[in-house]
């Protein structure tokens, strides 16, 4: 969890401005939606708002304290006045949303405010999302509301109009990549997996997963054979490549991969070496960035975009990638 205002304004400053000046002005809607990518801080931001709202001494007026009765509960998860609605199983049922009404007609036990932050709120039933309306319409003055969710199609525009929305931004790839420095991953490694997924939560998974490790090794090996000659870059190819890129998804990201390479022999070309994600096969790459015109980098960097194209039409993913080799080591010279 990202507990602090500084951290979730460096994901999210539009948002975190938005909020700073509704709570300077004290003029909190009763209800928002909060939506965008998962991993984007949505929840995170639920929470903090939550503290900033309940403290018992907020800093410069919109900030929480972290050190008061109630933002520790926060925090730990257990205060009475804040409750979380998830998804059971695939949704979120009617008997989930008519418990929070009873329980928000009790007094509140800290204090006359309560907070309620619906998770997956795209996954409520419909008629989970009609009770909820009926709350929305005859909203409490002490009652503040966030409804989180990556599809903003699939709530009832109805529910949609009686709150105030915030759009999450993806992060930008140096932002995600400090979130997961801060979190223990090598800096190195954090930069590549910001440019694999804007959700920290499965970037953190990635870190540690030996799959995604072993296809980091391979890419680089079908990268450097590309280089030599095309038999052997079809064995690899062959042996290799299509024992561990099985699935659609798997192909997917090993394009992505692929991508990256290029990428960075471009960004080693415009002297802008900060920039390369592949910072551990930096000096490597560096010497076959050297040797190769940029055109036909941009050219090889457009026949990985078509293949991922390609891939999501459907096509055969074996003959997409004999023909992408193929594509990749015209004119490409040989070391």
């Amino acid at each position: 969890m990202l507990k602090t205002w500084e951290q979730l304004e460096g994901m999210q400053p539009i948002v975190l401005k938005m909020m700073k000046n509704s709570l300077l002005k004290n003029r909190l809607a009763h209800a928002y939606l909060l939506e965008g990518m998962r991993g984007t801080g949505k929840k995170d931001t639920a929470l903090l708002l939550a503290k900033t709202y309940l403290c018992e001494a907020p800093a410069d007026g919109y900030k929480p304290c972290e050190s008061c009765a109630n933002c520790r509960r926060i925090t730990s998860g257990n205060h009475p006045d804040v409750h979380m609605i998830e998804p059971d199983g695939l949704s979120i049922k009617k008997q989930q949303i008519k418990e929070l009404q009873e329980e928000f007609t009790k007094k509140g036990v800290e204090s006359a405010r309560k907070v309620y932050i619906i998770v997956d709120a795209d996954k409520m039933s419909v008629s989970a999302s009609n009770s909820l309306l009926k709350f929305l319409e005859e909203p409490n003055s002490q009652t503040l509301a966030f409804l989180l969710t990556d599809q903003p199609q699939k709530i009832l525009p109805t529910i949609q109009s009686r709150c105030q929305m915030l759009t999450f931004k993806p992060l930008p790839p140096k932002a995600m990549a400090d979130v997961l420095a801060g979190k223990g991953v090598d800096r190195k490694d954090a930069l590549l997996l910001a440019q694999m997924t804007n959700n920290v939560d499965e970037a953190l998974r990635l870190n540690v997963d030996e799959w995604f490790a072993q296809a980091q090794k391979i890419v680089l090996k079908l990268y450097e054979v590309l280089k030599k000659n095309p038999l052997e870059a079809m064995v690899s190819l062959q042996g290799d490549w299509h024992q561990h890129f099985k699935e659609k998804e798997q192909i997917d990201r090993g394009l992505d991969l692929l991508l990256l390479i290029f990428k960075d022999l471009l960004y080693i070309q415009l002297g802008k070496p900060e920039q390369a994600v592949y910072q551990k096969e930096f000096e490597r790459l560096k010497q076959f960035a050297l040797k190769e015109p940029g055109r036909l980098i941009t050219e090889q960097i457009t026949a990985i975009l078509d293949a991922k194209r390609k891939l999501q039409a459907n096509m055969n993913p074996q003959l997409l990638m004999e023909q992408l080799v193929l594509k990749l080591q015209e004119g490409s010279s040989v070391v």
